[in-house]
């Protein structure tokens, strides 16, 4: 193995950094505004294009926003989303450290949008850990298509066979060992 790919959500992030409660458990005495209506209105209809890069997120939760909750900005959303969905997982990022001192390269793999995607790697200084991220938005394709893992894997400079891939869904791990 030359090259570790790393999932985030699930595997290297883990909820809420004071509990590791889901990011939006207290978003309706937090903000306002109900997980199920931030669901049907913005994740259900839109997410599938802005996960892909196809749709930009701000002008379509702008959009939304008015409609459901005029009196929170796409900011201050995505300012809570990020912060209360970062808990690190310190002890695999300690055990990553290994491999790197093994000469092993260390990237992300994931579906995200752009701006977390962002905020990963700055604020929560995931570019110190790894050499590179690969996510959904800007590849144009999400794990488990084949194209997210072909992509990523051109993109790292290492051939299929050099790569080991970690993932807390079984239809990603499956789609990596599939593609090789």
């Amino acid at each position: 193995m030359k090259a570790l790919m790393v999932d985030v959500d699930g595997v290297l992030v883990h909820g809420r950094p004071t509990d590791g409660l889901p990011p939006f458990t207290y978003l309706e005495r937090d903000l306002g505004l109900t997980r199920e209506m931030l669901q049907q209105a913005f994740f259900k209809p839109y997410w599938a294009d802005i996960v892909t890069g196809r749709e930009p997120i701000e002008p379509r939760l702008a959009d939304v926003l008015d409609r459901i909750a005029p009196n929170i900005t796409p900011e201050a959303l995505m300012d809570y989303w990020f912060e209360n969905d970062s808990r690190l997982d310190r002890q695999l990022l300690e055990g990553l450290v290994e491999y790197r001192k093994k000469g092993v390269t260390l990237f992300l793999a994931t579906n995200q949008e752009h701006r977390r995607a962002a905020y990963l790697m700055e604020r929560l200084g995931l570019s110190e850990h790894f050499d590179g991220i690969f996510y959904s938005a800007a590849l144009g394709h999400k794990k488990p298509s084949e194209d997210f893992f072909r992509i990523a894997t051109e993109r790292s400079g290492y051939e299929r066979h050099e790569i080991a891939f970690i993932d807390d869904s079984i239809e990603n791990i499956e789609a990596a060992r599939d593609f090789g």
